[in-house]
């Protein structure tokens, strides 16, 4: 048994290893990579892995389950707060209007009204896996097209409850039970019970949450062992999936009501910091699962039909999506974008659809067709998505965006500067170069901020800075340096890689956003590293010494000798931080070294109460 689940992860990372780098070789992102790949190992094609998918969906649900916990810690009652006429305006029409128009399209295919709605809140789901990394890779997470598409998402992840509750009221009769599953609490209830004893359990778990997982992850927390915390969190959601089996719901519904009630918690960050390593293998598997999956059979069997559904639902949900975000008021390039995303039909469909077979709303046999509708929807946005980028976008969305103003000409020769990323840290380099009388040349793939710069008279750019045309048009073959400035720190690594293959001549500065960060700057060879907070932080502490009864220039002159043997530590430490013993032994030496060191510059200042000496200093 050993060997066989070691030859099936062997199978799923080479997998991964082999298909994802291709893909974003060509340019179609990680998660096509994924579903190719699981499609050519499956069951249908090289038989690598599972009988008819069965065995790879196991893994898949496993993935779907630590996603949606994920998914849960998103809805951070901040972030709901903060999007509210969002989530609650363009969620809920996006919603509704993809669920009549699906709804209208089961009817016309002779099916029952109850099985109708069914199908359209299943099929209004899009996939918030897709969405985010989508928009990670493209570099388009701070964009409005990003923020919009996960306010609908959040819309649909918070209307999986009701519509759990819902279903039971429109069933004939009781769920039924797979042969081989265990009882569950469920069984040969009526709908109406169901529903009430879903209500109760998700009450019941928002209730634990409070008074239960909390003070239980404190007094892990007390233990102060990082793994022994990651292990509690996972008890916590393999116990909310094992108990809704036990229930006679989905896994996945008590992951994500686990996620849900800890997202308000002191610990939503140190959990998602603990799992983040396996989201991203989790993710890998889950898309690996549904190109496995895809059942080749009923397609070769209904071509038409499943393409037909398929194709039929793309076009439904666009059009939806398309006239939600113009009647919310996206500009057309990021409307296009927010569309695409959306368009497919997301995990939570598996969680739906398997309900509704329990329910017997639809048949078994269409229950399979509509899994893999669903399973082959997600392969069309990363594909649409790129010919958009790459055929549309350049010659309607982004026309006047890109085209540079008169009196904003892209400067050239060995004067030229390119700011990557106009974000908080970009825009202010950007104004102080410009106050100081030096043009620079901006990239950015935030159309609306595009635009409002534009307008304020900056030579802007809109498209990703990592694209050799976009860099070679805004004039790196002359400039003289590049100011890497982008939000995202893996962006930001790409697009110095990039940039030093292409552009050996082009001088680079960074953005650093941590010490982390800037150890990994300084292993890919960059010298000209800028951590955000530093300055920030030693300002703060010059100005508490000064108003302690420090001299002004002693404070400042103290400053700028604590940031030049803070760097040097810097370059230091980097070489130890992988061995946690040396690093914290050498921290140790550094932070010696650098009190010795101020004292000693302390020491041949002037006395820290003389003020005839500021005063002479600044006149």
């Amino acid at each position: 048994m050993i060997g066989s689940f070691l030859q099936d992860a062997l199978i799923y990372l080479a997998t991964a290893a082999i298909f994802v780098p291709i893909a974003r070789k060509l340019g179609l992102g990680s998660i096509l990579g994924y579903l190719l790949g699981g499609i050519l190992i499956g069951p249908f094609f090289l038989g690598f892995v599972g009988e008819e998918g069965k065995d790879i969906m196991q893994f898949a649900e496993f993935g779907v389950v630590m996603m949606l916990f994920l998914a849960g810690l998103e809805l951070e009652p901040a972030t709901v707060w903060r999007l509210r006429k969002f989530i609650l305006g363009a969620g809920a029409v996006q919603m509704a209007g993809t669920t009549l128009a699906c709804f209208a399209l089961f009817l016309v295919l002779g099916f029952g009204w109850q099985a109708s709605v069914a199908f359209g809140l299943a099929a209004s789901m899009s996939s918030s896996a897709i969405i985010m990394q989508v928009f990670r890779e493209k570099g388009l997470s701070k964009t409005l097209a990003s923020r919009s598409a996960l306010a609908v998402s959040l819309f649909q992840d918070i209307s999986v409850i009701p519509i759990l509750a819902l279903l039971p009221l429109m069933a004939a009769a009781a769920a039924v039970r797979p042969p081989d599953a265990p009882a569950t609490l469920i069984d040969g209830l009526p709908g109406w019970a169901q529903t009430l004893l879903l209500l109760v359990v998700a009450n019941a778990i928002v209730f634990a949450g409070r008074f239960v997982f909390v003070p239980f992850l404190r007094f892990i927390a007390r233990v102060r062992l990082r793994e022994l915390f990651t292990a509690a969190a996972l008890l916590i959601v393999t116990g909310m999936a094992y108990l809704m089996i036990r229930i006679g719901f989905s896994p996945a519904l008590g992951a994500f009501l686990a996620g849900v009630v800890l997202a308000g918690s002191e610990f939503r960050h140190q959990l998602e910091s603990d799992i983040e390593p396996f989201k991203g293998v989790l993710l890998g598997l889950f898309f690996i699962a549904v190109g496995a999956s895809i059942n080749f059979s009923l397609i070769v069997a209904n071509p038409l039909l499943v393409m037909g559904l398929v194709v039929g639902i793309l076009v439904i949900k666009a059009v939806v999506t398309g006239a939600t975000g113009r009647l919310f008021g996206l500009s057309f390039d990021q409307n296009v974008l927010f569309t695409v995303v959306l368009s497919q039909i997301g995990e939570f469909a598996f969680v739906l659809f398997a309900f509704i077979g329990q329910l017997r709303l639809l048949p078994e046999g269409t229950i399979d067709i509509l899994m893999g509708v669903t399973a082959t929807s997600m392969i069309f946005p990363p594909i649409l998505i790129l010919a958009a980028e790459r055929l549309l976008l350049p010659y309607f969305g982004t026309r006047e965006s890109v085209a540079p103003r008169e009196p904003d000409a892209i400067e050239s020769g060995p004067s030229g500067v390119i700011i990557a990323g106009f974000g908080h840290f970009g825009s202010t380099i950007g104004r102080f170069l410009r106050a100081n009388g030096v043009a620079a040349t901006i990239l950015d793939n935030d159309s609306d901020r595009v635009d409002v710069l534009r307008k304020m008279g900056f030579t802007v750019f809109y498209g990703d800075a990592t694209r050799l045309d976009i860099l070679k048009s805004a004039g790196a073959d002359e400039a003289k340096m590049l100011i890497a400035a982008i939000d995202s720190p893996e962006i930001n690594r790409d697009l110095i890689e990039r940039v030093r293959k292409e552009f050996p001549n082009l001088e680079i500065m960074v953005r650093a956003r941590s010490r982390e960060d800037a150890y990994e700057l300084l292993d890919a060879g960059m010298e000209n590293i800028y951590r955000e907070a530093l300055d920030t932080s030693i300002r703060l502490g010059v100005d508490v010494l000064i108003k302690l009864g420090f001299r002004k220039y002693s404070a400042v002159r103290a400053g700028q000798n604590f940031l030049k043997y803070d760097e040097a530590a810097l370059r230091t430490l980097a070489a130890q931080r992988h061995d946690q013993e040396a690093y914290i032994y050498t921290t140790r030496e550094q932070i010696e070294l650098q009190e010795q060191l101020l004292a000693v510059d302390r020491d041949k200042l002037p006395n820290i109460h003389d003020h005839a000496w500021d005063q002479k200093r600044e006149e």
